[in-house]
């Protein structure tokens, strides 16, 4: 799913791109359970580990085999080798949140005012603070138009994930939506943590086990949409909308949701390919945006970091480049979430990726930390 400033100008708060996953309530922010539901565990209140950082699993070092074959964007499959690290078991909770919030003072993007002189010529639903929210149809009248199901709600925050009139009072277990990346930024460097890279959070999301491409079975113990995307939904994973944390079996590290429920941020800018410069060590800072490149491509109409616009003659230029470079600065997300389906989006899945605009706020997206801890790798002997 993509929302941009330019999309906004062009259709009046249209959508681009392909839908990845969204929040869904039934026109707010409302999570009812399914009926059948007596084999769901929600372990709401964790108790704490037995481990130097309390609310954190360790992550072994090993070699990742990062990406898969399904979508074009997860191509090609990249090898890199990682360390081990600390991980947040969970996604980061409303509860979190709102302690690091009432520590800091902290005011979201999605709550800050709307710069109107940077965005001239935004319709005035648009100059009001506020976040892109999926509201689910009745019915289908305009095939794949994703302004069908999505819309942007002033008064939308994470606060009130579907709007003015939602809360997220009584959801302390639920994970935290509607935050950008400077947002996730910001609650990581409170806690003296960080983002996971791209690769850190996809070998996670292994939890040990060999990595596999080109599957697109649904998995069962995710909270991902059962029935046709967006006007029908089965809920046979026990819920219809978001779900607290911890309510589905951990992976084999003991993490949970690294699949579905919500879309997760990585600190990683995207780019619509995999290329060798996505194995730079994590404590290496993540390059800034492509520039224009001349003729050394990769597949996807990517370019070296040695190319520089200066360096390229005009008719070197690809079209696919240009238009990349008028496109809103991205991150990666990964994990896919409760609004994965099998007819629209496949992206349930370690190996799937997708961009997410670094200043626009969802109800289908949240985060988790991790730390890079040597002084207790000692305490963790690596897997052979």
């Amino acid at each position: 799913m993509r929302w941009t400033v330019r999309s906004k100008l062009a259709a009046g708060a249209s959508l681009v791109g392909c839908l990845a996953t969204a929040a869904i309530w039934q026109m707010g922010w409302h999570t009812p359970r399914a009926q059948n539901t007596e084999r769901l565990q929600c372990d709401t209140a964790l108790a704490p580990a037995a481990t130097p950082h309390p609310g954190m699993v360790w992550v072994p070092a090993g070699t990742v085999a990062m990406g898969d074959t399904v979508y074009q964007e997860e191509q090609p499959i990249q090898t890199s080798q990682l360390k081990g690290f600390w991980m947040d078991r969970t996604e980061v909770t409303n509860a979190q949140f709102a302690a690091f919030v009432a520590a800091t003072g902290y005011v979201t993007v999605a709550e800050r005012p709307v710069d109107t002189q940077a965005h001239p010529g935004l319709p005035p639903e648009l100059q009001q603070p506020g976040a892109v929210v999926f509201v689910p149809p009745t019915e289908l009248r305009n095939g794949g138009d994703v302004r069908q199901w999505w819309q942007y709600r002033a008064g939308a925050n994470w606060r009130h994930p579907g709007g003015p009139d939602t809360s997220t009072a009584g959801k302390d277990a639920f994970p935290v939506v509607a935050v950008t990346i400077d947002d996730a930024q910001a609650y990581a460097r409170w806690k003296g943590h960080a983002l996971p890279t791209e690769a850190e959070w996809e070998w996670a999301a292994q939890g040990g086990a060999p990595a596999t491409s080109g599957k697109t079975d649904q998995p069962a113990q995710a909270n991902t949409w059962q029935g046709i995307f967006p006007i029908q939904n089965a809920a046979t994973d026990g819920f219809v909308g978001v779900a607290p944390v911890a309510c589905y079996a951990p992976n084999g590290y003991g993490l949970f949701d690294m699949i579905g429920n919500v879309w997760e941020l990585t600190r990683d800018r995207y780019r619509p390919f995999h290329d060798a410069r996505d194995n730079r060590p994590p404590d290496q800072e993540p390059q800034g945006s492509w520039t224009v490149g001349r003729s050394a491509q990769v597949k996807g109409g990517g370019r070296r970091p040695e190319d520089t616009e200066q360096n390229a003659p005009p008719s070197s230029i690809p079209t696919q480049e240009l238009q990349r470079q008028q496109q809103p600065k991205q991150h990666v997300i990964k994990g896919g979430s409760y609004l994965c389906a099998p007819n629209y989006c496949m992206r349930y899945r370690a190996g799937a990726r997708q961009g997410q605009d670094d200043d626009l706020a969802t109800s289908h997206l949240g985060f988790r930390t991790i730390l890079r801890d040597t002084a207790n790798v000692a305490a963790h002997p690596e897997k052979p």
